[in-house]
Parts: structure tokens; sequence; C-alpha cells
């Protein structure tokens, strides 16, 4: 069995294609191998260049594999269907030319849910209706993903959108074909959502194509529930810490994923804001170190 660690460029803050204050692509490519990781993901789609003559060579000489992308758009909202559908086909003709493997879909952050992330009883539910036409989405872009460019496609969980909360999560999972649809499982996200990663992992090993190693401090979680903080002020206050200072159990985690025999690529995400003072790449190596000092290699 073997699972192998990467990471991506969120760890670098990269949300968005392009932006003033975001390190070059080539840096990024740089600081993830010099942090000694071996794969990395695409980013958001614009951000590494999309010709892979560019791209290929670029990876190789830094000895990184490609290990997927993440759809992060606006699902929810039926306006923004051409942009979710553009960056989706991009996304995936990127990641086929390169041999990469995952295709992840997020729901991006919602007005209407940014403003309870980590309280699921106080968040706006979708109508009958809306997320009848919402799952239907997703489900277009997995069936694009799998059948048109041989991909693996995990929903991801994400606090501020529709897909956040364990129930919306299921219920998803329970109304769209797992030949279409696995999940891309994010720790963090889910501790965030007020739920334990460990005993959803364990009640749905089968359907994990693909892990996203994030941790959540603990005290600033419970401030900012107690304080009903939104998402990006959150961010902002640090609540997505190093590996291994946060409540999720990543030796639990590891446990789990060897039992199950579970093999491919788990990728680091701790997201940052690039505007303010920080050394991802320091984060990035002693992300990588802990996660060797508990038995991923």
């Amino acid at each position: 069995m073997t699972i192998k660690i990467g990471n991506a460029p969120c760890s670098w803050g990269i949300e968005f294609p392009s932006d003033p204050a975001y390190p070059t692509w080539q840096s990024v490519l740089d600081q993830c191998a010099g942090a000694g990781y071996k794969g990395i993901e695409l980013g958001p789609i614009g951000y590494m260049p999309e010709d892979p003559a560019i791209l290929a060579p670029a990876l190789a000489e830094r000895g990184l594999d490609l290990i997927g992308g993440v759809v992060f758009r606006a699902f929810h909202d039926p306006a923004k269907w051409d942009d979710v559908l553009d960056a989706s086909v991009r996304t995936c003709k990127a990641l086929a030319a390169h041999g990469a493997q995952h295709l992840v879909l997020i729901d991006s952050i919602s007005p209407r849910r940014a403003p309870t992330a980590g309280r699921a009883a106080e968040a706006e539910q979708m109508g009958a209706d809306e997320w009848a036409a919402f799952r239907d989405r997703i489900a277009t872009i997995a069936k694009i993903g799998t059948q048109d460019y041989g991909l693996t496609v995990g929903i991801h969980a994400h606090a501020g959108g529709f897909m956040d909360f364990e129930p919306e999560l299921e219920r998803l999972l329970d109304e769209v074909d797992d030949s279409i649809l696995k999940i891309c499982f994010d720790t963090g996200h889910h501790s965030y959502a007020g739920y334990d990663p460990v005993a959803f992992m364990k009640r749905h090993i089968d359907r994990i194509s693909y892990m996203h190693f994030k941790d959540i401090d603990p005290a600033v979680k419970a401030d900012v529930v107690a304080n009903r903080t939104d998402f990006y002020r959150a961010c902002g206050q640090g609540i997505f810490c190093n590996l291994g200072q946060g409540d999720v159990d990543f030796p639990a985690v590891r446990k789990v994923l060897v039992n199950n025999g579970f093999e491919g690529w788990c990728t680091v995400e701790q997201d940052c804001d690039p505007s303010m003072p920080g050394t991802p790449m320091e984060d990035a190596r002693a992300n990588r170190e802990y996660l060797e000092s508990i038995g991923f290699t």
C-alpha cells in the first residue's frame, strides 16, 4: 500500500486565477519541491499555464507530479452556470493532459452561508427545487469529468458554501451515483463544520477517493462559533493551523486509511492569506515533517 503526500497552491494563498499579492506559479512550484513534496495540485484554472508544453517541463524539472485540480465555483448560483461549466471543462482538459487523476468540486462561498460557517443549526437551507437544481449541476460536472475525461471526481465540503455540513454531504452522496461522484474528504472543513472527521471517514471510507489534510485551531474555532464570526474573518484570525497543532486527530486519520487499504495521494491544504506576513514554505515543510513523524512517508 502506498500513500503519497502532496501540497496545493492554496497553501500559498492561491484561491483565484490571479491577484497582485500572489507569488508566481514558478515560485510556488519551487517552494513546494523545496519543502520536500513530490506532487502538487493545479490550483484555480488560469493560475498555472494551461498549455502542457509549458507546465509539463516545469513540473518535471522540479520532480513534481500533478495530482489533480479544484473547481471552486458557485454551483449554488444558476446565474453562474456558464462560469462553472467553463472552469470545469478547462480544468478537466488541463488534468487529462498531464495524466492527473483527481477533479475536486467545491461549492464556493455564498453570501447566504458565509455568516453561519461552523453553525449548522443557524445556516440557511435550500428549498426542494433549489436543492434539486444544485445537485443536478454537481452531477452534470461529475459526469463530464468521469465519462468524458476519465477522471476521478470527488465532492469536497467547504465552510461558507451550500455543501458544508455533514447532512448535506450525505444527502448528496445518497442522490448522486457513486460511479460518477466520490468524496474528496477535507479533515479541517469537516471539523470546522462541527463534526468528527474520523467518525465520518469510518462510515464512508469506501467512497473516499482523495484526501485533503487540513487542521483547525480549536481555540479560534470556539471563539468564532461563540461570536458568530463569518468565514472570511475566521480565516484572518488563523483558524487553519499547522497540521498536528489543531483538533484533527491525524494519527487516527492515518489508521483509518491504512486499515482500509487506501492508496494514492493525500494533499496538504493550509489556506492562508497571501497579503499577510507568513512563511508558507516553512509551514509546508513543517506539515510534511509532522506527517512523516506519525508514519506517512
